[in-house]
């Protein structure tokens, strides 16, 4: 009888315990992720603002080449109207990164395009696509400390779920052993 009172205290405590579990890792990790483009919103939205005001794409990119898959820094690729590479300061594999069309043609239609990319394994890339008067100018910058992040916070939430279980666990059989007993011989029937 006492461990069927424990089980029937657990089960639920744990489907709390559990969806709790899973919307602090949601959360946390959809604000990680979200923050990831915090940068390269900037660095794509001042670029456009200065190239619609007559700079030359060289001037918007950096001076110092950023291999995007093996730095952390941002890049910046500046993109015409025809989805060529006008000035960029990031490489893959020795040439200039080169974003699917179809997230080009998406910033220029609706005013903004945030993707994560993966141009081959290894590489995931957190990118903000603006348009400007001349085409698109894209900032990205990798995701690895992002990942890195969500993956301890993963490591955080199981070893708190499984820490709440084994509390959970314990508590539910201490409150089945105090709950009061009933016997049959103190239960009179009906008159």
């Amino acid at each position: 009888m006492r461990l069927r009172r424990a089980v029937a205290l657990f089960l639920p405590s744990m489907v709390v315990a559990t969806g709790l579990s899973g919307l602090v890792y949601a959360v946390v990790q959809q604000d990680l992720r979200s923050g990831a483009n915090d940068p390269q919103e900037q660095l794509a939205r001042d670029a456009a603002i200065r190239l619609d005001s007559g700079a030359s794409p060289a001037t918007v990119v950096g001076s110092t080449t950023v291999d995007i898959a093996s730095s952390l820094a941002p890049y910046i690729v500046v993109y015409s109207s025809t989805a060529d590479v006008l000035a960029t300061d990031g490489v893959l594999d020795g040439k200039a990164p080169m974003l699917p069309t179809g997230v080009l043609d998406s910033a220029t239609r609706t005013g903004r395009d945030a993707v994560t990319w993966q141009p081959r394994e290894g590489v995931r890339v957190a990118t903000v696509t603006i348009p400007w008067s001349g085409g698109t100018v894209t900032s990205g910058r990798s995701l690895r400390l992002v990942e890195d992040r969500e993956s301890t916070l993963l490591q955080i939430v199981a070893a708190a779920w499984i820490a709440i279980g084994i509390a959970l666990a314990i508590a539910c059989i201490v409150a089945a052993w105090l709950w009061p007993r009933t016997s049959e011989s103190r239960i009179k029937p009906p008159i």
